[in-house]
């Protein structure tokens, strides 16, 4: 299953290339999920995680970010996607986790999860389905943290 990239754009999964800086911008002011989340969260959870981006292949600039929590052999999350608001409508989303997808599959990851409120078609588009038996799922919330069903992130 491998997608292009719209033109113009690359897709990188090289820590070195995350502004962290922006990430956490766009993600504490932007999106809904992680609004006020400080910094040094932030760049925890950029350092714990598998992180993606897609850049404009003129200046070099990141223009979209996805995260992916996991043990590398069973097991991801994919959360915190983003795309810069005025790159929306190109396809980046889409193709950034067509991409972020490609890059687990080697791994025999059977299960890559994920919570969206909004993008659900996108999603879809790229192989992701409903949970088959969400009855079976639970969650433990720390720190006042909304359920999954309420809230992402």
């Amino acid at each position: 299953m491998t997608d292009t990239f719209p033109e113009g754009y690359a897709f990188s999964a090289d820590p070195a290339r995350i502004d962290a800086g922006r990430v956490h911008r766009w993600l504490s002011t932007d999106a809904y999920w992680a609004k006020g989340r400080t910094r040094e969260k932030q760049d925890k959870a950029i350092a714990g995680s598998l992180n993606f981006g897609a850049y404009d292949d003129t200046s070099g600039e990141q223009v979209a970010y996805a995260r992916v929590v996991t043990d590398h052999a069973t097991f991801a999350w994919l959360c915190d996607v983003y795309v810069d608001p005025a790159m929306r409508g190109k396809g980046l989303g889409k193709a950034l986790v067509a991409a972020a997808r490609d890059h687990l599959e080697p791994l025999g990851i059977r299960r890559v999860l994920l919570a969206t409120h909004d993008a659900h078609g996108v999603y879809a588009e790229v192989g992701f389905e409903p949970l088959e038996r969400p009855d079976r799922w639970m969650a433990l919330c720390f720190d006042g943290a909304q359920r999954p069903d309420t809230h992402s992130g």
